[in-house]
């Protein structure tokens, strides 16, 4: 009975052994993964912000506050149709950035559309990736890291400027609880192409740069708060500052006028929610990658401990001649 324990705690011992590394490396990197259906929408706020008013004699004003709604489609069908070339799995994200002023009324509303790959979010060029209509060609990331972050710079897509540059790891970082890497980026004053959407309806930014001579120019400084696990930013915020130059901008003060600045962050209620879900499956990638193949690991050690003694302590009471203890000799009979 010892023996038939013994052989079946030495063959969970084996599974164990077996099933670790294979849920490390076989199993984790196919299902820690991107869905390609996954719909998100966070808005953001940039509070007493400057904002060009293009309806009241085209002056920057003072406002109390601009808001940003974000929203992130996964496009099933489009990824589905790029992966029967890629050979691999490939997420596709259609967002839109719809800003709205302190009157509730848009500013502007910029559309893009991003693809990658969906373990690695390594970028994966495609027809249909662009920014605001405008075809583009990312490297690095943009949105989200990879699943397991380093402590190192990355270079880091800005949609403005249509540029990749590096976001530089500053350190550790702790927010509201979890320990999070820390991120910067800062973009230099850069020319940028005008919305195609603009506050006023038959308005084309295209023909006010070509026939007045104004452009519109950019810079920014951004913070990323990055859980290192998923690679998902639990907080993002942005020092934002837009300006006319040239043209209908000459008039203001050393030919500029100020298109917009603000601090943007997320609204409370949208970074608690950003925080839980990321806190939820920050535990479910440990699992995959850390927690069962160590559980495994150390369940078949400890299994393999009592299934040797199981079978050292059966061959020690084995009868049989030459297997363990010799037998008693039985006392004679008398006649």
């Amino acid at each position: 009975m010892r023996r038939r324990a013994s052989l079946v705690l030495l063959a969970l011992a084996a599974f164990c052994a077996a099933l670790a590394p294979l849920l490390r490396w076989y199993a984790y990197p196919r299902l820690a993964k991107i869905p390609p259906n996954q719909y998100q929408e966070v808005v953001l706020e940039a509070r007493d912000a400057t904002l060009l008013d293009y309806a009241g004699g085209m002056q920057p004003r003072k406002v109390d506050k601009v808001t940003i709604v974000q929203t992130l489609k996964g496009n099933v069908e489009a990824s589905e149709e790029i992966e029967a070339s890629a050979g691999k799995d490939v997420v596709v994200w259609d967002t839109l950035s719809y800003i709205i002023g302190p009157d509730g009324k848009m500013v502007s509303r910029i559309p893009e559309r991003y693809i990658f790959d969906a373990h690695t979010q390594e970028p994966v060029h495609a027809t249909g990736e662009m920014v605001d209509e405008d075809p583009v060609e990312r490297e690095g990331i943009e949105f989200k890291w990879p699943f397991f972050t380093e402590p190192r710079d990355y270079l880091y897509f800005d949609a403005q400027t249509r540029t990749s540059s590096p976001v530089h790891y500053v350190g550790p970082r702790t927010y509201k609880g979890m320990d999070v890497y820390y991120f910067e980026q800062t973009v230099p004053w850069t020319k940028v192409a005008m919305p195609k959407k603009m506050p006023i309806e038959g308005i084309d930014p295209a023909t006010i740069e070509q026939t007045t001579g104004t452009s519109l120019w950019y810079t920014v400084k951004a913070m990323f708060w990055v859980d290192p696990v998923t690679g998902a930013p639990v907080n993002a915020e942005q020092d934002i500052q837009q300006e006319m130059r040239g043209g209908i901008a000459a008039n203001g003060p050393d030919g500029k006028l100020t298109a917009f600045a603000g601090h943007v962050k997320m609204r409370a209620d949208y970074a608690e929610h950003t925080l839980e879900l990321v806190a939820a499956n920050r535990f479910k990638v440990l699992v995959l990658h850390t927690y069962a193949p160590i559980g495994l690991a150390a369940g078949g050690l400890l299994l393999l401990g009592p299934a040797l003694w199981l079978e050292a302590r059966g061959r020690r009471r084995d009868p049989r001649p030459g297997r363990g203890t010799e037998p008693e000799p039985t006392a004679g009979v008398s006649a």
